[in-house]
């Protein structure tokens, strides 16, 4: 009885595969992937022959028995594009069946797109709630965000270039001008991350033309009665003057946790540091 590996592959750097992954793809008897064409590239680029078949929305019904054949005699690997396989494609379903099935499923850790931009996102990491694509029309959207509106937690979501602009304005508009940052070519040569509030992300790439894939990170619901008193705010930023992180970054964070507008915090953040190398 084979293993079902769920192999994490590059986002972009193909530098970021690891040593692991390598082994399990060219021991495997099979790699099941989304994209054959562009496994095959990352494949040749390694020199591992194993053989491919494809598993995407479209073949998964057909794909499925035929894989759970294959795990009877060997392992398989199952890949994504890029990334995290069963993570926002069908692979669960792939992973469901061999359950079911009795074999042993097991991850190889790697890149996803979601958790990079999310820690360098310089938004609270503590506590967060991945929602995955937005969805294609308007009013599903604002649904989807005023159901979501009043969540505490850092929110992360996908986006294609042609709807950001469209995105970011109801997301705005039903959620408020919240801190987000929004990340695009992560690992790759052009990577961006862009920092700031909702309103001057979509100022910057609409005089920017969007490429690429995104990914969104938007700071949690503060509710005003849960502001920080100034005694709290004081205390974390006395903490945070002795970090090494940017200011910026970190009065991003402390105003998403503390309900504090984020010019203010920088403000308070950039004296105290400026009054510690006085001293």
């Amino acid at each position: 009885m084979g293993t079902l590996y769920l192999v994490a592959t590059p986002i972009g750097n193909l530098e970021d595969i690891s040593a692991r992954a390598l082994r399990v793809l060219h021991e495997s008897s099979l790699i099941a992937a989304e994209d054959t064409r562009h496994t095959r590239k990352l494949l040749q680029h390694y020199g591992i022959q194993t053989e491919v078949t494809s598993y995407h929305e479209h073949s998964q019904t057909n794909r499925i028995s035929q894989i759970l054949s294959k795990l009877e005699v060997g392992d398989v690997a199952l890949v994504s594009d890029a990334g995290t396989p069963a993570l926002n494609d069908p692979g669960y379903e792939l992973v469901q069946a061999a359950l079911e099935q009795g074999f042993p499923v097991s991850p190889i850790p790697g890149p996803s797109a979601p958790l990079a931009a999310l820690v360098a996102s310089g938004l609270p990491t503590h506590t967060f709630l991945y929602l995955g694509y937005l969805p294609r029309k308007s009013g599903e959207r604002r649904r989807l965000l005023d159901q979501n509106r009043g969540q505490p937690h850092t929110l992360i979501f996908l986006e294609t270039p042609h709807r950001l602009i469209s995105a970011l304005v109801e997301l705005e508009e039903v959620l408020g001008d919240r801190q987000i940052a929004v990340a695009r070519e992560l690992t790759k040569l052009h990577e961006e991350i862009y920092r700031g509030t909702i309103s001057q992300a979509r100022t910057h790439f609409t005089a920017k033309k969007p490429r690429g894939e995104f990914t969104l990170i938007i700071s949690g619901h503060v509710h005003k009665e849960e502001r920080w008193s100034m005694e709290r705010l004081n205390a974390a930023l006395v903490a945070a003057s002795a970090q090494e992180l940017p200011a910026s970054q970190v009065a991003s964070q402390l105003a998403a946790e503390s309900g504090w507008p984020r010019r203010e915090v920088y403000q308070m953040l950039t004296d105290r540091r400026r009054n510690d190398d006085k001293s």
